[in-house]
C-alpha cells in the first residue's frame, strides 16, 4: 500500500494538522487501521495520535482518497475527537490497555 499526502493544513488551536491523501492499492479497500498505521509511519507519528476519518474508493479503482487528523500527541486527540471516531480508530483501546498495564505494574510494587 502505497499513501501520498495531497495536501496539509496546520490547526494549531486543535493541536493538529488536517491531512488529505491518497492510497494506492493491489488488493480490496484495506482496513482504517492498516491505513491509519501507515499514515502514520508516513508523517513519523505514533499509531494513537492518527484519526482517520473518511475513506473513498471508486467502485473498480486501486486508489483510495481519505481524509485524517494527525495530533500532536494522543491526550490532544482524546479531548477533541468525539467518542465514535476514537473507537472507530481504537485510540480509546491501547489508552485503556495502557493504563490496565501500568495499574498492574503498581499492584506488583
Amino acid at each position: 500500500m502505497d499513501v501520498e499526502i495531497i495536501d496539509e493544513e496546520e490547526n494549531p488551536m486543535l493541536h493538529r494538522t488536517d491531512v488529505r491523501f491518497q492510497l494506492t492499492h493491489e488488493e480490496a479497500t484495506p482496513s482504517r487501521l492498516s491505513v491509519r498505521d501507515s499514515l502514520a509511519a508516513k508523517v513519523n507519528k505514533d499509531a494513537g495520535e492518527v484519526v482517520v476519518h473518511s475513506l473513498d474508493t471508486k467502485y473498480g479503482m486501486r486508489k483510495t482518497v481519505g481524509y485524517a487528523k494527525v495530533y500532536e500527541d494522543s491526550e490532544a486527540a482524546e479531548d477533541v475527537e468525539q467518542e465514535h471516531m476514537l473507537e472507530r480508530n481504537k485510540i480509546t483501546a491501547e489508552a485503556e490497555a495502557d493504563d490496565g498495564e501500568a495499574d498492574a505494574d503498581a499492584e506488583e510494587a
